[in-house]
């Protein structure tokens, strides 16, 4: 679990340059740090990565606030198997960024196991350098 924290520290420090240089390329780089973190539960890092004020809304209908989400994390009663991107699309606007994709999530929540594909729209706000997630949305997609 140290490494993953060194890697996760490391990938926030890169993402401030990314940031200041392409700030694009930043928000990419912390919406997989957003993933890899929740994937890995390593909560410490995810405490860096979500804004304090987080509104999380589940394709379920349930919102969280960052607490919430979490501590469901840490409980285990929430947890992602893995978290895959596709079809990005990032839209910056100065200390603000939304970011628009399809993922695959895979896990288990307080109703059983879970396998969706889902629609999902993350904004994203620069705090002090750092690229931080303020809201997340998702919806379930048909299935095909």
């Amino acid at each position: 679990m140290k490494s993953g924290r060194y890697l996760i520290l490391a990938l926030a420090a890169a993402t401030s340059v990314l940031s200041a240089a392409d700030p694009a390329a930043g928000v990419e780089a912390a919406e997989k740090a957003w993933a890899r973190s929740v994937v890995k539960r390593d909560l410490a890092a995810l405490d860096k990565i979500l804004a304090d004020d987080l509104i999380y809304a589940h394709s379920t209908g349930v919102i969280e606030t960052k607490a919430d989400y979490v501590g469901k994390l840490r409980s285990g009663a929430q947890r992602y198997d893995a978290i895959e991107h596709s079809s990005m699309t990032i839209r910056t606007y100065g200390d603000a960024a939304v970011v628009h994709c399809h993922v695959h999530m895979r896990g288990v929540n307080p109703k059983g196991p879970f396998n969706d594909k889902l629609m999902m729209l993350h904004l994203w706000v620069r705090q002090g350098g750092v690229w931080r997630l303020a809201a997340h949305q998702t919806t379930k997609l048909p299935s095909q």
